[in-house]
């Protein structure tokens, strides 16, 4: 697992300096006392294609971006903790003449003219307010497509697969339509597809084809299509964040976020993917041991019969959801709307197993060198 974005901010004690050409000022117009500075949002350019947020308000730094990218011409293998990240971001704060993010040692209540604020609260150190976790995994040539289309029927928790039209890419959401709730975000990816559609061509453009970085990342491509690579990402948001107890960096296990990730990495753990031998779904349901009788698993495969052909199942019934239990056991849950392009009533049995692990660094990839010089 590692880190591929960070927004992270600090509050300090004291003024600071202004970094930008125009900044606004609030003014009491009867003391002609300035109440607080407002300096605009600007972009530090970090890397070859990608760029850091930097804003500054009042007494507040806030930085976001993906510091795995910053000095990089890819991001396959990024930093795998927040202290390897607040450093990269330390060292753009210090060109800036801005102080560094620190970590946090207390919590208070913020107090105004009214005392405290029922939940506004703040810290000594740096906030995290949104953090992604991502992991390659190797599926293994040509088998991107098909393991895509197949997990997308698998639920997270209250979350529902989509699909993406072209077949590249999974998320999941509570309403199951691509768009990210307000707690996280999950999806994955065809990362070869993606290099294709977004690295690739800014790197040509800014280099050309022929120059050795484009050379570079192409080899990054294909690496990632010989092996097949799917990219699980998902993004912990500031409530999520905050309800969780993680956004205070310091205050916090970083183990934490390591478990949440393995828990969305297991999605696929039910999905039987691919392959040659057909076997019913009562055949399924007997060979995993969900049902004892050919009798039970026939009228169980019933019911996801049922459920493709579109009507309606009655969930208030016990025994309904009994069946459903069962078929949720070997991947099929039919609380969820069929889609015939992802699900057919038959299971493929290993002529050619689609097998999932985790992809290795090769020997003549770049990894993130400046840590030694911008270490905090």
């Amino acid at each position: 697992m590692f880190i591929d974005w960070l927004t992270v901010s600090q509050e300090h004690n004291h003024d600071l300096p202004v970094v930008c050409d125009v900044f606004t000022l609030t003014i009491d117009a009867n003391t002609n006392e300035v109440l607080s500075t407002r300096q605009p949002r600007f972009k530090h350019e970090a890397s070859h294609s990608t760029s850091v947020t930097i804003h500054v308000q009042g007494r507040k730094v806030r930085v976001e971006g993906n510091p795995s990218r910053v000095g990089r011409l890819d991001n396959l293998f990024g930093f795998t903790s927040i202290e390897q990240c607040i450093s990269v971001y330390n060292a753009l704060l210090r060109d800036y003449g801005l102080p560094p993010f620190t970590r946090c040692t207390r919590v208070d209540i913020r107090q105004g003219e009214s005392g405290a604020k029922s939940g506004d609260r703040i810290a000594d150190g740096a906030k995290i307010e949104r953090i992604d976790l991502t992991t390659n995994v190797a599926m293994g040539e040509g088998n991107v497509l098909a393991y895509l289309r197949g997990v997308s029927s698998q639920r997270i928790g209250h979350s529902i697969g989509f699909l993406y039209p072209n077949g590249r890419t999974v998320s999941w959401t509570p309403k199951g339509n691509g768009k990210g709730g307000r707690l996280q975000y999950r999806k994955a990816y065809d990362k070869a597809f993606e290099m294709d559609q977004n690295i690739l061509p800014k790197i040509k453009r800014l280099y050309g084809e022929e120059s050795p970085e484009y050379a570079y990342v192409l080899r990054v491509r294909n690496y990632c299509a010989e092996h097949g690579v799917v990219r699980m990402e998902q993004e912990l948001k500031s409530e999520f964040l905050q309800r969780e107890a993680l956004c205070y960096w310091g205050l916090f296990d970083e183990r934490r976020l390591a478990e949440l990730h393995d828990e969305f990495l297991k999605i696929d753990e039910k999905l039987k993917v691919t392959a040659m031998d057909i076997v019913s779904i009562s055949g399924q349901l007997i060979a995993e041991g969900v049902c004892d009788t050919t009798r039970s698993a026939m009228t169980t495969a019933g019911y996801a019969l049922l459920w493709m052909s579109g009507a309606p199942i009655d969930f208030s019934k016990s025994q309904v959801n009994t069946h459903a239990a069962r078929l949720n056991r070997i991947g099929i849950n039919i609380r969820n709307a069929c889609d015939t392009s992802r699900f057919a009533p038959v299971f493929v049995r290993q002529c050619r197993e689609i097998n999932k692990s985790a992809l290795l660094v090769p020997l003549w990839y770049q990894r993130p060198n400046h840590l030694q010089q911008v270490a905090a």
